[in-house]
């Protein structure tokens, strides 16, 4: 451990610097010793950016059932087996995405009735080209077209049919929060002339890579903070127990089960004998079973008690009235 100057060895050091005696400069190879390759940290960014994350929770869960969601249709509608994988989420300013996209290859400007703001979906040049090979018929072994060019009107009306499915699977990643119906508005090749947000509002991109063989791209979902934050809420309660059994798969279970066929069986009595007696019964034979005419009949729904009932007769038919309801908790004769 090294000594602690007293205050005299201090005073003398100052003295000293004033001087010019002792020279404040570090030697070269001092230099380069003492120091490591360190990058800055924007603390206030970094502040920001959490911020935002904790406004907008549990959006990486939506992000991730649409790319699960879109993947699936874009195998059914193609024949070909796409997996899609998000690789992120960024936090940044509008204009300062844009800036970023100056090499993107179509840009679709997104309505999300009955939210405010809309979306933005971003494919780069490379996955431009690879959906438009696949959707006409191109092996997808072969190696990406590597055009210096934006996309021509042809082709991005071709791709357009593509970003039109990709919003109704943003609508059915949605769809636990709140009922939208997503539209594709334009779609641009020019960063400049799409607009969702003001240059200064913040956005939440969503960073994708979809692969299909030999063929792969990127994509961005970008949402402004502000079409999001009216359902900040029903985000934060995405994995509460009411949300889930709200859920499709809770409606679509209940409807199934709803539609399922059962037995009723209206009992009169029962009768219980050994399996020999049973094995020596024959056409004629008189069974004495446990019955009362005047008590009510027991219906049972997949043989388990649930009504009473008492027989007669409609339009010359037979039927039965219920009379009551099975209660555990009482005890019937």
């Amino acid at each position: 451990m090294e000594a602690i100057l007293s205050k005299e060895q201090i005073a003398e050091l100052l003295q000293g610097i004033k001087s010019g005696q002792v020279s404040t400069d570090l030697k070269d190879d001092d230099s380069r010793s003492g120091q490591e390759n360190v990058r800055p940290i924007n603390l206030f960014s970094m502040a920001g950016s959490a911020e935002k994350q904790q406004r907008i929770p549990n959006f990486d869960l939506v992000l991730d059932n649409f790319a699960q969601n879109f993947a699936t249709t874009l195998t059914n509608q193609l024949q070909r087996n796409f997996t899609i994988t998000r690789t992120g989420i960024d936090n940044m300013e509008f204009q300062e995405y844009l800036l970023s996209q100056k090499d993107a290859g179509a840009l679709g400007v997104l309505s999300l009735d009955p939210l405010k703001n809309g979306a933005l979906m971003v494919l780069d040049l490379e996955l431009c080209y690879s959906l438009i090979e696949t959707m006409l018929g191109a092996s997808t072994e072969m190696d990406p077209l590597q055009l210096d060019r934006k996309p021509t009107t042809i082709e991005l009306n071709v791709l357009k049919s593509i970003i039109t499915q990709a919003c109704k699977d943003i609508d059915k990643a949605l769809d636990q929060v709140i009922k939208v119906e997503s539209s594709v508005v334009k779609i641009e090749t020019n960063s400049r002339l799409v607009s969702i947000a003001e240059a200064e509002a913040d956005v939440l991109a969503g960073r994708f890579q979809i692969k299909v063989g030999t063929l792969s791209g990127k994509f961005d979902i970008v949402f402004p903070v502000a079409t999001l934050d009216p359902v900040r809420e029903q985000l934060r309660d995405l994995l509460t127990v009411t949300t889930v059994s709200q859920s499709g798969w809770y409606d679509l279970l209940l409807s199934e089960i709803e539609k399922m066929s059962t037995t009723l069986i209206a009992q009169s009595g029962t009768i219980t004998m050994p399996v020999r007696d049973v094995m020596k019964i024959e056409v004629g034979d008189v069974l004495n079973i446990d019955y009362d005419p005047n008590s009510p009949l027991k219906v049972l729904v997949e043989e388990n008690l649930k009504f009473f009932a008492i027989p007669g007769t409609v339009s010359g038919k037979k039927a039965i009235h219920l009379t009551g309801v099975y209660d555990r908790g009482e005890k019937n004769d």
